[in-house]
């Protein structure tokens, strides 16, 4: 049986197709949970920093959170967590997507 391994670029590719932004509020705030190695900082906010979901869903722009996103996937990737976190994603049904347009 030969499973390809997930990295950076694949589930970024994966996470962008079919017009995908990000998550739905919900399962991107479930997915951030998972991100080992969370901190709040001194200044009160955090690393790696929080989803733009909630008020800051309706205020920030598809591009800002398609980039706060990335920076999600990219702590995974230092974490070691890219299998556990792209099971995760892989698994999401589309209506679970927030797409580009939307």
């Amino acid at each position: 049986m030969n499973q390809e391994v997930e990295n950076l670029e694949s589930l970024q590719t994966y996470c962008s197709e079919n017009n995908r932004l990000v998550p739905m509020p919900s399962q991107w705030n479930d997915f951030y949970k998972m991100l080992k190695n969370r901190q709040q900082k001194p200044s009160g906010g955090w690393e790696p920093p929080l989803p733009l979901i909630l008020a800051a869903w309706h205020h920030a722009m598809p591009l800002e959170k398609q980039l706060r996103f990335h920076e999600h996937l990219q702590w995974a990737q230092d974490q070691g967590q890219l299998e556990q976190v792209g099971r995760f994603l892989r698994t999401l049904p589309e209506q679970e997507w927030c797409h580009w347009g939307d």
